[in-house]
C-alpha cells in the first residue's frame, strides 16, 4: 500500500520518466566525457530495484548518493563499446540539485572509433515508457537517439 503510494505521487511530481546522456569524443586523449542526468527519485527507486530492498541507501534531503555506489550502478547501467571493445570508466563529478542528480564521467577509448555502441539500461526495467534521450558527438558525426525499454542499445558505424 506505501509504495503504491509513493508511486503514485512520484508520477504526479514529473510524469516524464526520461534521462538524458551525451558521449562527446575527446580526440587529443582517445578518450570520451560522457555526461548523465536523470530525476533524483525516479533513479532511487530502480537502484532499489536492481538491488532489492535489503540493500537501500538511506539519505537526508541534503546528502549526496555515495560516489563508489552511482559508479556501480552506472557501470551496470550503461556500457559503450568502441570497436567492439567495452570501455572501462570513471565517475569524475557528481551532483545533486533539487529533484536532478547529474554526472560527469570519462571514459579511455586507446584507439580511434570506427564503430561504437551504446546500451542504457537506466529505469528501463522500472517504467515501459522509458525514454533514454542519448547525444553522441564523434569529431564530425553527431546523432541524437532515443533508447527505451524496448530498444535499449544502438550500434553506429562512422567510416
Amino acid at each position: 500500500m506505501l509504495k503504491t503510494l509513493i508511486l503514485s505521487i512520484c508520477f504526479v511530481v514529473h510524469p516524464v520518466h526520461v534521462t538524458l546522456t551525451s558521449i562527446d569524443y575527446v580526440p587529443k586523449s582517445d578518450s570520451f566525457k560522457v555526461f548523465v542526468r536523470m530525476y533524483y527519485d525516479d533513479f532511487l527507486l530502480d537502484y532499489r530495484l536492481s538491488r532489492g530492498e535489503g540493500q537501500s541507501v538511506n539519505l537526508s534531503d541534503n546528502q549526496i548518493f555515495p560516489k563508489n555506489l552511482m559508479w556501480q550502478y552506472i557501470n551496470e547501467k550503461i556500457n559503450i563499446f568502441v570497436n567492439d571493445r567495452q570501455l572501462n570508466g570513471q565517475l569524475v563529478d557528481l551532483k545533486r540539485v533539487d529533484n536532478e542528480i547529474s554526472m560527469d564521467l570519462l571514459y579511455s577509448s586507446g584507439k580511434k572509433p570506427r564503430t561504437i555502441t551504446v546500451k542504457n539500461m537506466i529505469m528501463t526495467q522500472l517504467y515501459s515508457d522509458q525514454a533514454n534521450m542519448t547525444i553522441i558527438r564523434i569529431n564530425d558525426f553527431e546523432e541524437g537517439i532515443k533508447l527505451t525499454s524496448e530498444v535499449t542499445e544502438q550500434t553506429f558505424k562512422l567510416n
